[in-house]
């Protein structure tokens, strides 16, 4: 990650090169992830998650904190259990994956509608679920544009979802507002949960990291300019329940290594 910029907008990354130097995209890796044995109620010991070989939203690497959300599903099999789960920004999907075979009654899968990252998901769900598979969706979809095609996918019945996953997005501080839009109109009141796993990557920017937190809980203001994003709050309230320990997955990277290799876990809740 050290390579990239810390701009508002995303790890930017290298965008143009040498005139005369052709540019070869990366292949698709995989990884496999295993699960621990202690938790396994069914016959899918591992998962292959394939990952596309570049990316400038990321998605070329299984994240850490997708890992250990996927166990902490996998420990807390009631979490998915007949509810109905919406990922956002889903990579190579682990989490989801998880949510199906912990019997979920519907996961969607979603992450930006470019046709490299959805069919790359849709390549896990497939050879990863087999007949889990029909109680997956994977979607394209932009965070804070209309909600109506993932509402398409929940029973006549239901207008909300009851579990919806962030794994490691919060580093993208200018789409906090957008993610807790999205988060709010399709979560659940009081039931639902919002799960929120990630790794501080970059500890000088930590504190941004934590305003998607502040700005979730802060109360909902009739008629705010929708320009005056100060004031803008989203009504949540939040609990920091679990931090894990991994490895690095940035080795290079400057900053406190204790920091970067902490996985924080937190759930959101409309009241």
């Amino acid at each position: 990650m050290s390579h990239h910029s810390d701009e508002e907008e995303g790890f930017a990354g290298d965008l143009f090169g040498e005139e005369e130097q052709e540019i070869k995209e990366p292949e698709p890796t995989s990884e496999v992830y295993t699960r621990n044995k202690n938790y396994i109620e069914d016959e899918i010991s591992s998962l292959s998650i394939r990952l596309v070989g570049s990316h400038p939203l990321w998605a070329h690497h299984l994240w850490n904190a997708s890992k250990v959300f996927a166990t902490f599903v996998d420990q807390h099999k009631d979490l998915c259990r007949n509810k109905y789960v919406l990922e956002l920004g889903a990579g190579g999907a682990l989490p989801s994956l998880m949510a199906a075979i912990n019997q979920a009654a519907k996961v969607v899968v979603t992450d930006y509608p470019d046709s490299e990252l959805i069919d790359n998901i849709q390549y896990n769900v497939n050879h990863n679920l087999g007949k889990l598979a029909k109680n997956v969706v994977v979607e394209g979809y932009i965070w804070g544009t209309s909600t109506t095609k993932l509402k398409s996918h929940l029973p006549s019945e239901q207008t909300t979802y009851d579990v919806i996953i962030l794994s490691d997005l919060v580093f993208n501080h200018s789409q906090h507002h957008a993610l807790l839009r999205t988060c709010k109109e399709l979560l659940t009141p009081k039931t639902g949960r919002v799960y929120v796993f990630y790794t501080h990557h970059r500890p000088h920017l930590a504190h941004r990291d934590l305003q998607f937190f502040e700005i979730a809980q802060k109360p909902i203001l009739e008629d705010v300019d929708p320009e005056d994003r100060d004031l803008i709050g989203y009504g949540f309230k939040a609990d920091h329940f679990m931090k894990e320990k991994m490895d690095v997955m940035f080795v290079e990277d400057p900053g406190d290594e204790e920091v970067r290799a902490t996985i924080h876990g937190w759930q959101l809740w409309l009241p």
